[in-house]
């Protein structure tokens, strides 16, 4: 066993400590499974608690323009109450519940360039040290791939994916993020809209589907964001002709600026009573592509894995550097 960090708490001469996931990816509102190594230092230390702390790197936008940061989206404490003898080794198991709401960061085995990660922190005799930060990664539930597989064989293709600070109004949301995964238009819509954008809020229940479109502007009006709010249910992933549902989705949603644009064009908020929301809800307007977490790929074939082979280096990259900084 490696270990990867040497806890600073008690100077020279403490613990070191590995934390080890399951292997594979997780889904939003399983179990996130592993193992917490500890290795004693040169003298016994008393370890008062182990804790997870589930972490995403977020964008927010404010008046001076877009930042990047870390935000704690759940805290666990899985060990702890015990003594570590020198140079004794130790495992603690855990299985810890993630939120419904966790972002997916993957498609077909494909990185979206949503970046989470999963930080152990350590309680020794009163100080507290943050050990190692390792990379969580998340696939979509079956309802969810559903969606994505639809929309991929309607002519939707896989533009970028980010995570946004702040809430959409009328919704469950739980966490003080969403993601959004945007698409460039099926060849049929692509008169009407530029991107459309869509959002997952997954509960026990079922899942909150919320689809944005950022219209085109006509000779005599300019282009606004229209947003519309689906639910289905979890059990509905293999019982739905999901092409004809998510093509009425979209139908429905380029057909709102009709019944509903002048409202939304000058940002009043809350629900229409049609399944659409407002994109300026609540003072908070979503944000197109976020910045250096494009995912480049095909305008055809979404779910057919087309992400593949066509990740822009520079999200690679920027992956890499989220977990090496927080070494620093």
């Amino acid at each position: 066993m490696v270990f990867k960090r040497l806890l600073g708490a008690i100077g020279a001469g403490g613990p070191s400590v590995d934390t080890v996931l399951d292997g594979g990816a997780v889904l939003p509102g399983g179990m996130l499974t592993g193992r917490v190594w500890l290795k004693g230092g040169s003298a016994a230390a008393e370890v008062e608690h182990i804790g997870l702390e589930l972490l995403a790197r977020v964008e927010a936008e404010h008046e001076e323009g877009e930042s990047e940061g870390e935000v704690v989206f759940e805290r666990f404490t899985v060990g702890g109450g015990f003594r570590l003898g020198p140079e004794e080794e130790r495992e603690v198991p855990f299985a810890v519940p993630l939120p419904w709401e966790t972002p997916v960061t993957e498609l077909y085995g494909q990185p979206l360039g949503i970046v989470l990660g999963v930080r152990t922190e350590i309680g020794l005799a009163g100080a507290r040290d943050k050990g190692d930060l390792d990379p969580l990664a998340v696939r979509p539930q079956a309802v969810q791939e559903a969606v994505l597989e639809a929309l991929g064989q309607l002519g939707f293709g896989f533009r970028s994916a980010d995570l946004e600070y702040g809430r959409i109004g009328g919704t469950g949301q739980r966490l003080p993020f969403y993601q959004e995964i945007e698409l460039t238009p099926a060849p049929r819509y692509a008169h009407a809209v530029n991107e459309i954008e869509l959002t997952f809020l997954a509960s026990p229940a079922g899942l909150e589907v919320v689809l944005e479109a950022d219209r085109r502007g006509g000779a005599f009006s300019g282009g606004h964001d229209t947003l519309t709010r689906f639910t289905v249910r979890h059990e509905d992933a293999h019982t739905l002709d999901w092409n004809s549902e998510v093509d009425g989705w979209i139908s429905r949603l380029i057909a709102h600026r009709e019944a509903y644009g002048a409202h939304a064009a000058y940002g009043h908020g809350g629900y229409d009573g049609h399944g659409g929301y407002d994109a300026h809800e609540d003072g908070h307007h979503r944000s197109g592509p976020g910045l250096g977490t494009a995912v480049a790929a095909g305008a055809a074939g979404l779910a057919l894995g087309v992400v593949g082979g066509m990740v822009a280096a520079e999200v690679v990259d920027e992956i890499g550097d989220f977990f090496e900084g927080d070494e620093d």
